[in-house]
């Protein structure tokens, strides 16, 4: 696969760990609270982890034990984006888990929202994030015992924090011990204040200057081989709507925020497409997005009809019984669908 020349500004990444680490990575199941759940996806690289409580309404299907048939594509599609979605939070490893919940928490201003250990398991779990779970995007961190490192690939962008002063914020930052690879500065091409940053494990995260916004952690960037293809499936089989689409012919790139409400107000998709570049290396490192939605039966239907791949077909999971359905889009990236009121319960 052909990874991105280092030369186009949008897409260059820093693999900062070896590519010889994947090999160490456990294949984990994903669990929600019992181990008993990992048994039914032991195909899965990393596990996912229990959602908010969310006060959410219930659609019809959400308790049905077998997929709904729509009568047209349309119905199918309409329904995808009239859905109770949002996004909940993002999965991927990490080498030191205390060294990385040290550094979110004194240098990016995130609160340790909660930790778990599993030692049955052999991994940990932390979510960090800028607010409760109810109502903010969250990060989830894995640590799988005994791998200290990871190959992020080249296919992973990055992370966005939205704050009221880049540069005050990159100062705090520096302070800090953290790394600095791109001064506050406008975007290339745009107007938006930005600056990057690099977590001890070389996840890149862009600092986009925003005030007031009430969702701080605001975007996961991933690269894409074809962006049409993709924004198609995003629409049609996540339910997402095109929030905007931007291309900069002078750095040969183009980007689409794909999400479930406003840019402003609610963390996104960002994808990106790199001219001329077709495939990328997903690396080890970043795992996936998870998507709340009132029943996954209707869910991976409707990602067939798409043309998508369901790689964990709806149901409940052994011993808990929250439903979910895992997917991949056409570039290989993976989202876990996963039942709202089946979390609510799960966190009564």
């Amino acid at each position: 696969m052909r990874a991105l020349p280092m030369a186009v500004s949008r897409g260059a990444v820093a693999c900062a760990t070896p590519a010889a680490a994947a090999a160490a990575v456990p294949r984990r199941s994903m669990l929600l609270s019992t181990a008993a759940a990992g048994a039914a996806l032991q195909s899965d690289p990393i596990r996912l982890m229990s959602t908010p409580k969310l006060k959410l309404r219930a659609s019809a299907g959400a308790a049905q034990a077998a997929a709904t048939s729509f009568s047209s594509n349309d119905e199918a599609f309409t329904w995808a984006k009239k859905d109770n979605r949002r996004l909940l939070h993002v999965v991927y490893r990490v080498g030191d888990i205390d060294r990385t919940i040290k550094f979110y928490t004194e240098c990016l201003g995130m609160k340790l929202l909660r930790k778990r250990d599993i030692p049955e398991e052999k991994y940990t779990n932390a979510f960090l994030g800028y607010g409760p779970e109810e109502t903010n995007f969250a990060i989830e961190l894995t640590y799988n015992y005994g791998v200290d490192s990871y190959d992020i690939g080249a296919g992973f962008g990055h992370f966005g924090i939205a704050t009221d002063d880049v540069a005050k914020t990159v100062e705090l930052i520096r302070a800090k011990g953290g790394k600095v690879t791109r001064e506050p500065g406008p975007v290339k091409g745009g107007k938006t204040v930005i600056a990057f940053i690099e977590d001890p494990d070389g996840y890149k995260f862009e600092i986009l200057e925003r005030p007031g916004t009430p969702e701080p952690l605001c975007q996961v960037m991933l690269r894409v081989g074809d962006l049409d293809r993709a924004i198609s499936f995003y629409e049609k089989a996540c339910g997402m709507k095109l929030l905007r689409k931007r291309d900069n012919p002078e750095y040969k790139y183009t980007v689409a925020m794909m999400g479930y409400g406003p840019e402003d107000q609610n963390a996104v998709l960002e994808l990106t497409y790199n001219y001329g570049v077709t495939e990328y290396d997903k690396g080890s490192a970043y795992a996936q997005i998870a998507i709340g939605t009132d029943d996954v039966y209707k869910t991976a239907e409707v990602v067939k009809l798409s043309g998508g791949k369901v790689v964990r077909e709806a149901g409940p999971l052994p011993g808990i019984g929250t439903k979910i359905t895992a997917i991949l889009d056409p570039d290989g990236w993976k989202s876990v669908f996963v039942d709202n009121i089946d979390f609510a319960k799960e966190l009564e």
